[in-house]
């Protein structure tokens, strides 16, 4: 029989492209197992940002100076259930407290993530709205002068 009119692939070559998919299968496989896990870990991250973010403007229109001290909680937030723990501490300056909120995923002690926020006395309505105004060459609303 003439080897020239039997073309085609050995087994042996066969069994080393098949190893090559394979082994390129595994590794695209491994780099979007990561991806997706980045992926997750980023949400929580921004979730956990937002709730601590929360629970910082909560306290800023408690409207009320909050106790130096510990509180914490839970809160159910994108399908998921999220510990917080707050430590309110003083700053050295007059009337400005310190927040540091840390959120984790509830009955972990992992935290995801620790924001920070500052909270003082409340101001009178629209206060923050002249000092603004001062500032922009518009007038002031109770004694209508420009500055």
């Amino acid at each position: 029989m003439n080897r020239a009119a039997n073309r085609g692939f050995t087994i042996l070559e066969v069994m080393v492209a098949l190893f090559i998919v394979a082994l390129s299968l595994t590794a695209v496989t491994a780099t979007m197992s990561q991806m997706i896990d980045a992926a997750q870990t980023m949400r929580d991250r921004t979730y956990a940002s937002w709730i601590a973010q929360n629970r910082i403007a909560e306290l800023r229109l408690g409207f009320a100076i909050p106790d130096v001290g510990e509180s914490n909680g839970e809160v159910h937030y994108a399908n998921t259930d999220w510990s917080w723990r707050a430590v309110v501490s003083t700053t050295g300056v007059d009337d400005l407290y310190r927040i540091d909120v840390s959120v984790s995923l509830a009955g972990s002690d992992d935290n995801i993530r620790t924001v920070t926020g500052f909270v003082g006395p409340p101001g009178a309505s629209g206060e923050a709205n002249r000092v603004w105004a001062r500032g922009s060459g518009a007038s002031d609303p109770e004694t209508g002068k420009t500055s």
